[in-house]
């Protein structure tokens, strides 16, 4: 099949998307990437191998102007390449393919990767955004759900028919790639790992104020942030601000990390204290494949990749006194507790987070929709 995947930056289809790729191409599935360019394209025709076309799209903006140029532009490109499918993932990508693939006639296989900042409150812009999915994916086969509260509101709310509907484990993890390692011996000096994109969402200020009084009382304790930097606005975390908590000590910023294994390798845990409404975060993942113990929030997402208590901690979201709590807790912990933590995650992500899961659903997705061309319709 001739097979489009769609993606908000070519960044995410190296790093989260190319295991899944490779094994579709070496399938027979003829495909090409469209995203927007960054530093990361190039290694879609170097190192995955497949077609890329450029999508202009700024997956932040919320300019009238420019998001209905760039629905035009996925309009104008689906029918150029005349797929037998489109994979979209992310939220734009979601909504903008699927407008288009019922425009065209093309069957999509959506991934709801997460519902962002937009499903975080109950205002008229949750209720436009659904009434824009309900739309975008009323010609979807499958849809695919990153976790069962997303998949639940989206069914409660109409947003998709209960037959189109299958859960995945986020986008997998790679175990050949991502291996386990004993976790570092670094007594009264652990080392604390968060990576994100940094979005206040995202709980980095959270981070930042619990790291502060953590090193209170293990000062040699230290703090590292792993991350690209965001276009500047409320959301993200300014420069500025990563600036002054290097100056003062309490942060280690690394900035984006092309290969995060190394990285993995020396922290002690690994940090995801998010209220962001996440699919399932694919930094638990590769954390638990590393044999790495987690503090992540109960919530949506973050909660199924940990066992609390066995693989890490389930903390309370905005909460940096419990995040605090919780990161004593790994700082003081004997070696063979923190190792036994990080066994527990390593198994829990062989069991439930395995990526040829997610590559067998979506081989079986595209067996069942090859040669089934819905009729087009209006937008």
């Amino acid at each position: 099949m001739k097979l489009v995947v769609t993606v908000n930056s070519s960044f995410n289809v190296v790093n989260f998307r190319s295991g899944l790729l490779r094994a579709l191409m070496a399938a027979g599935h003829e495909i090409t990437v469209l995203a927007p360019r960054d530093d990361y394209t190039e290694a879609i025709l170097s190192e995955i191998g497949c077609r890329y076309v450029e999508l202009k799209m700024d997956r932040r903006g919320t300019s009238p102007v420019r998001e209905a140029g760039c629905l035009r532009a996925m309009i104008g490109h689906i029918r150029a390449l005349r797929p037998d499918a489109i994979l979209s993932y992310t939220i734009k990508n979601n909504l903008y393919a699927g407008l288009a693939a019922r425009l065209t006639g093309t069957p999509i296989i959506p991934n709801v990767t997460g519902l962002g900042s937009v499903f975080s409150g109950k205002g008229p812009l949750a209720a436009f955004a659904a009434r824009v999915y309900r739309h975008a994916f009323r010609a979807a086969p499958i849809v695919f759900f990153q976790n069962l509260e997303d998949q639940e509101q989206f069914l409660q709310a109409g947003l998709v028919a209960s037959g189109t509907a299958r859960i995945l484990p986020g986008s997998g993890v790679d175990l050949a790639r991502f291996t386990a390692s004993p976790v570092p011996r670094r007594p009264q000096a652990p080392v604390f790992l968060l990576v994100a994109r940094l979005l206040w969402e995202k709980g980095i200020g959270e981070y930042a104020e619990a790291a502060r009084q953590v090193r209170k009382v293990f000062p040699e304790a230290v703090f590292r942030l792993a991350g690209g930097l965001e276009t500047p606005g409320p959301a993200a975390v300014p420069e500025a601000v990563l600036s002054q908590w290097e100056e003062e000590g309490i942060i280690e910023y690394l900035g984006r990390q092309r290969d995060i294994r190394p990285v993995l390798a020396q922290a002690t845990c690994v940090v995801m204290p998010s209220y962001y409404r996440e699919g399932t975060p694919r930094a638990l993942l590769e954390a638990g494949a590393c044999g790495r113990p987690v503090i992540t929030t109960d919530t949506a997402g973050c909660r199924t990749v940990v066992i609390d208590g066995e693989s890490g901690f389930l903390v309370a979201p905005r909460d940096s006194s419990d995040l605090e709590r919780a990161m004593l807790r790994i700082a003081g912990a004997p070696q063979d507790i923190l190792q036994k933590m990080g066994s527990a995650g390593r198994a829990l992500v062989e069991r439930q987070f395995d990526e040829k899961i997610v590559i067998r659903a979506y081989a079986e997705a595209l067996s069942e929709i090859a040669g089934k061309r819905p009729p087009p319709g209006p937008l």
